[in-house]
């Protein structure tokens, strides 16, 4: 596979998002293309809406701008036992099977619209069901060919470090590596990549502004306005070292895809040629010459 055959896009680079009053939401048409504009020949599928629910006709789309899917981002709650994740996530895999994506990236949600509200805590029972519902996926998910990467997320259910560390000691699901929500979450993702590359079968690559992170961390600024004011930077322009943690996915063998995934708020429709393109391109142009020192 080439090494940019390895490297795939998201929606939400374009604030594609699924909370609701996520910013001004741009057309498939558009993304899809400036996608291809820039080289991508893989994505994820964004939030539901963004491309057509029949399978077929998603699947189709897709292929109309050249675009194969890798997996797509799906948030369920899996701690409430009164709430059966199955339906959802198997509604979810039609659509999957007919695109050709071989990633659910599965996060554990809140119940909550959104990234800010306060989480619920969970007791042993909770923590229990949590992980009970991520092998009843896998064991569906895996019966339809797809994998499942657990996304360790900012206002979720699996956050923080400790959270990470039950799922890693209690279940054996693979880590969709998110280097921006992982440092959010006070995870030292350099660290993680070190320690830890044995588990990640799907990578989030985004570049964080640690000082504006920092405002997250101490409940200075929701999650929402600290993405509107700069969160995110392009890849090798913020305060995350990239390259330390490509590098340590690459020496433990990692094969899957790097999925260049910058949570982004769009206020208008863009003038062509100009909005979020212009930082997905820088990011492609960093990571692929991190890559390069490696072929």
């Amino acid at each position: 596979m080439s090494t940019q055959a390895r490297i795939a896009a998201a929606p939400i680079s374009w604030g594609v998002c699924e909370v609701p009053g996520w910013g001004h939401q741009m057309a498939p048409a558009r993304v899809l293309q400036e996608m291809q504009e820039l080289g991508f020949a893989a994505t994820e599928f964004g939030p539901e809406g963004f491309l057509p629910a029949e399978p077929e006709a998603k699947a189709a789309l897709l292929e109309k701008y050249g675009m194969r899917a890798v997996g797509g981002f799906v948030p369920v709650v899996l701690h409430d036992r009164a709430q059966d994740p199955l339906p959802v996530i198997e509604a979810e895999l039609k659509g999957f099977i007919a695109a050709g994506a071989g990633t659910l990236v599965l996060a554990a949600a809140t119940g909550v619209d959104g990234y800010d509200a306060a989480r619920p805590q969970l007791d042993e029972a909770g923590w229990a069901t949590l992980f009970g519902n991520i092998r009843r996926i896998q064991e569906a998910a895996s019966a339809a060919g797809i994998a499942v990467a657990l996304h360790p997320h900012a206002g979720t259910m699996v956050e923080t470090q400790d959270d990470l560390d039950r799922v890693l000691a209690s279940t054996d699901v693979a880590i969709c590596f998110d280097t921006g929500h992982m440092l959010i979450g006070g995870i030292d993702p350099v660290a993680f990549a070190r320690q830890h590359a044995g588990r990640v079968s799907h990578a989030h690559l985004k570049d964080v502004s640690l000082a504006a992170a920092r405002q997250v961390q101490a409940g200075e600024k929701t999650y929402y306005d600290a993405v509107v004011d700069g969160l995110y930077r392009p890849l090798g322009q913020g305060d995350i070292d990239i390259r330390a943690i490509v590098l340590s996915l690459a020496e433990a063998g990692f094969d899957g895809w790097y999925v260049l995934e910058q949570d982004n708020v769009v206020q208008a429709e863009p003038a062509t040629g100009t909005g979020p393109i212009g930082d997905a391109r820088a990011s492609l142009d960093y990571l692929k010459s991190v890559l390069e020192e490696q072929a």
